[in-house]
């Protein structure tokens, strides 16, 4: 069974410029004259972690990982009350992704995204197809209304019960029939402890149902109050836009994809982004390798799903 790589310093990083007052905190590590790829985190808001470097052979990758903006060490960041985020779609984030091309100087590169980072990648995939030597996805998310729903309203609940008791708490019952619009309300309210109850009950509400087993480790960085506000805020701000995309479009323009060698891993007890999107999507691009894990959930360090990421990133070294 494949494992993470060891731990490994960026050698370069820094803030860049991408306009409208965003900053984008970026880094490069592993071999500077390595195979590029480019990692895209999940959330949206949740930003990179040290960890995400070692999904990638440090000998043979040259790995740019980025906080998307108003997240991680991006600026300025989503916990806030004074930052907009009027200013942050995905298709801004798929502008921001080019710029890190052009400014690391490079024509074609891997992209790698899991949960939210797969739909981004697919955007930008699809968007920029000549731009991308091959796709790797996990947890696939395309922010549908049925998936927004099922995570977020009804459908997930009947499985953790005890844990949506708790998402439910800040909302009155007469303003549940639109979970997404009333955490809206409470996550851009001018109260500061309104704001911070409504953002730590929607991210322990992800924390608390990620991975297979549960994990007080990601509960606790969940419930962080900086973190909580910035993952909380975005995810909320990118759901009731429907992530910027057309009802559909991810999947739809899926053909755009079928030059892309492609690797689609998936949780089967994946709660928080359940398979059959990815199902959807391997249906819509049957060129990709579609591994279906029967004993995980979303989270990628789960041991099946770590295994065929790195397997996928090792295969894609040599070509």
């Amino acid at each position: 069974m494949r494992t993470l790589y060891p731990s490994i310093e960026p050698y370069d990083s820094g803030m860049l410029d991408v306009g409208e007052g965003h900053r984008i905190y970026w880094e490069l590590c592993g071999n500077p004259t390595g195979k590029p790829v480019v990692f895209l985190h999940g959330g949206p808001g949740a930003g990179c972690s040290p960890d995400h470097r070692r999904l990638f052979d440090p000998a043979r990758y040259r790995i740019l990982l980025f906080d998307q903006r108003n997240s991680g060490r991006s600026t300025p960041h989503a916990s806030r009350m004074d930052t907009e985020l009027h200013t942050n779609t995905t298709w801004n984030l798929v502008e921001d992704i080019e710029r890190l091309r052009r400014m690391a100087g490079v024509e074609r590169w891997q992209v790698f995204g899991g949960s939210w980072g797969s739909a981004l990648a697919l955007a930008y995939a699809e968007e920029h197809p000549e731009r991308v030597s091959e796709l790797i996805l996990r947890g696939v998310f395309t922010l549908r209304n049925e998936e927004l729903r099922w995570f977020y309203q009804n459908g997930a609940s009947f499985l953790f019960p005890d844990e949506w008791e708790s998402y439910l708490a800040p909302i009155p019952e007469e303003e549940r029939d639109d979970l997404i619009g009333a955490y809206s309300e409470r996550l851009n309210s001018p109260d500061p402890a309104v704001r911070l109850e409504a953002a730590q009950a929607w991210s322990l509400w992800e924390g608390s149902t990620i991975s297979l087993r549960p994990d007080p480790r990601l509960r606790a960085d969940f419930a962080e109050p900086a973190y909580a506000l910035a993952f909380a805020r975005i995810e909320n701000h990118f759901f009731v836009h429907g992530g910027f995309f057309s009802p559909g479009q991810l999947i739809e323009n899926a053909g755009k994809l079928r030059s892309i060698p492609g690797v689609i891993v998936q949780g089967r007890y994946d709660v928080c982004t359940p398979a059959k999107t990815a199902f959807d999507l391997h249906r819509a691009w049957p060129e990709a390798e579609f591994h279906l894990v029967d004993d995980a959930g979303h989270a990628y360090t789960e041991p099946g799903i770590l295994h065929h990421l790195i397997e996928a990133t090792d295969r894609f070294a040599l070509q």
